[in-house]
Order: structure tokens, then sequence, then C-alpha cells
């Protein structure tokens, strides 16, 4: 059964920033999110305050919270709600430190800071949509990864989330391996899991193809790929989680973590991509049982005659 997709902004996140729009003139709501290319709602939903406040909630409920596209773009939105806020000049009649308090902490239940002039930096690290994993025969381990990832990233924890992605690659190697009935050793390195895996779904760059997968184009940006999941791997072994060392690694941060989750979601989400394809060129052959070799299927080898 497929998970559904999490909300990458909490609910009380966003009702926050929408309740300080009482004082923003109508005009101002609808040229901050249309900026963002956000179309005006086509009519106001239900009252949730007063007509200012409505305005804003009827953009709300057009953002698909689970999307990154979309989130990133409505917290461009944002920036722009609150900053009124945050340059509000010192005043007897209001004190807004506990208000951006509270929008802090609000949103730092979803990894995100805020600097003190109102600018969001973090968000959830999203790796790979559970739905990409749908049709595997065993997503627990990817799942698994994916969920220690992204506490990774939210607490602030550089050396985990490196540590996970490289696990996360390993995991992926090693399920296409089972999904493609291909033998390999446990104490296979990354490295070689990850050539095995390419050369399974005819992907990795030394193979010579007649297919879109075997273009110069493709076969560059596929070798770039296989260097990458060689430099998580020494990511990890420098700075992650995994080995035993006398003292924690200094330095990191999270625009690292997010180095190293990007750079594994770049591999696996094109591997797990091409074993589901019905139309990849590896779905042309089949694996002869005695021969242990890949041949042509019936279909292909009609389409040569």
């Amino acid at each position: 059964m497929t998970q559904p997709a999490r909300e990458l902004v909490n609910l009380r996140a966003r009702e926050a920033v929408r309740d300080v729009m009482s004082g923003t003139l109508l005009r101002d709501i609808d040229d901050m999110w249309q900026d963002e290319l956000f179309a005006p709602p086509a009519e106001d939903p239900e009252p949730v305050g007063g007509q200012r406040v409505t305005r804003f909630q009827g953009y709300l409920d057009q953002v698909d919270w689970t999307d990154p596209g979309h989130v990133a773009r409505a917290i461009r939105v944002f920036e722009v709600a609150i900053r009124p806020v945050f340059f509000h000049p010192d005043t007897p009649e209001w004190d807004p430190s506990d208000l951006i308090e509270r929008i802090r902490r609000l949103f730092a239940r979803d990894g995100y800071t805020i600097d003190e002039s109102g600018r969001f930096s973090g968000g959830r690290s999203i790796v790979l949509q559970s739905a990409d994993l749908a049709d595997l025969r065993d997503t627990t381990v990817i799942l698994e990864h994916l969920e220690r990832i992204e506490h990774a990233v939210v607490r602030d924890d550089p050396a985990l989330a490196i540590g996970s992605a490289k696990e996360l690659v390993e995991s992926t190697a090693k399920l296409v391996l089972r999904e493609r009935d291909q033998e390999f050793d446990s104490g296979y390195d990354l490295p070689k899991l990850v050539k095995l895996a390419e050369e399974s779904l005819h992907l990795h760059p030394a193979q010579n193809r007649q297919d879109p997968d075997g273009t110069q184009t493709i076969r560059k940006v596929l070798g770039a790929a296989l260097t990458i999941t060689s430099g998580i791997a020494e990511l990890r072994n420098d700075y992650g989680t995994g080995h035993g060392r006398d003292t924690a690694p200094t330095g990191l941060g999270p625009r690292h973590a997010r180095l190293a989750v990007n750079a594994a979601r770049l591999w696996c989400q094109f591997m797990l991509d091409t074993l589901g394809d019905p139309k990849a060129p590896w779905q042309k052959t089949a694996t002869n049982p005695a021969s242990g070799q890949e041949q042509p299927t019936p279909e292909s080898a009609d389409a040569k005659l």
C-alpha cells in the first residue's frame, strides 16, 4: 500500500502567516502570490477571519503542500508576507517579538530557519517520493532511509545525512539487482554495487548500445552520475556516520547534508525511473536461465526481421 505524500509545511505554520495578513491590502496579497505565478482563486473560500485573511487562505488552498516546487514558491510568498513583522518600527503599541518567535518555532518543525530579516532557509530534504517506489517488490529499506535522511537534515545532523545518503545509494543498487535477479555478494563495496546495478539496466557508460541511453550525451551524464556515487562513498568515509572516529567531524552544515542528499537523489531517481519504465532498453532483453546470458525477447527479435 502506497503511503500518502507528506506535507512539507505544517498547517499551523501556514495559518500563522495567514493571520498576519489582517493589515495587508487585498491588492498586495494578490501581487505577492501572483508574482510567484499562483493564479488568483476563482472565489474566496469560507471566511476564516476578515476579508484579507480569507483572500490569503484562498491562495493557500491552491498550493500542493506535498510538491517541493509549489512549496518553494509559497515560501517566497511567505517571506514577502512576514517582512512587515520583521521591519516593524519599535513602538510601545506593539512588540512583534513573541509573534516572530512563534512563527520561527512553527516553521522549525519542518526544518526551516528564519533569519533576522525574515528570510527562510532549510526545509525538509526530500529525496524520493513514496509513489516512485510503488511498483517495486520491496521498498521497506528505501523508505527507511528516506525517513532517516529527512530527520537528519531537520535536526541539523549533516554527518547522519551524509551516511544515510550513501546507504540509500547502496540499498537502491541492491534493490535493482534483486529486481533483475542478479547475484551479488553482501561484501561488495559501493562502487562495485553501483557498476553492477547500472550494467543490469544497460546504463553503465562503458556499455556500447544503439539506443538513447547509449548516446554520447547521455553517457556523459551517466558517467558524471557514476562519479557522484563514488564521491558520496568517499564523503561518508571522511565525514559521515558508519565508521568509528575519535572526534566528531567539524565544519559541516546543512548545505553539505543537502549536497550529499541531492547527489544521492540524482542517481537513485534515474535508476528507479529506468527500472520502472516499460520502454527502457533493458526491458527488451531476458536472461536465459541455462546460460545466464541476456538474450533478446521474442518481441525485440521480431523487430529485427
